[in-house]
């Protein structure tokens, strides 16, 4: 399972998440999204460590500590939903749906 890390600052690293992390145990892997347009990271990231009891205590010490000037969020991570594809059925938009107005 992943931790949602979130309301970093914008100057944050890999490496500095993987340090604070790694106070509750193995860090396994470490992810900082980034913009596409900018290549700056966007505030948020995802964390995993060794076992769910480290990730229960990194949780646990960490959601609501300040860290670079900012009140981190810190919880279990919720899996990616599945957005579908493009293209698909757009919920009736477009096309008249059948109702010609003259």
């Amino acid at each position: 399972m992943s931790i949602y890390v979130g309301n970093l600052s914008y100057q944050v690293t890999e490496d500095d998440i993987r340090g604070v992390f790694a106070e509750y145990g193995t860090v396994k892997r470490v992810q900082v999204p980034t913009d596409r347009e900018t290549g700056r990271p966007r505030g948020f990231a995802f964390v995993e460590m060794g076992t769910d009891a480290e990730e229960a205590a990194a949780i646990e010490g960490l959601d609501g500590a300040e860290w670079m000037g900012r009140d981190l969020k810190v919880n279990k991570a919720k899996p990616k939903e599945d957005r579908g594809s493009f293209g698909g059925n757009r919920g009736g938009y477009g096309g008249g749906g059948g109702r010609n107005r003259y």
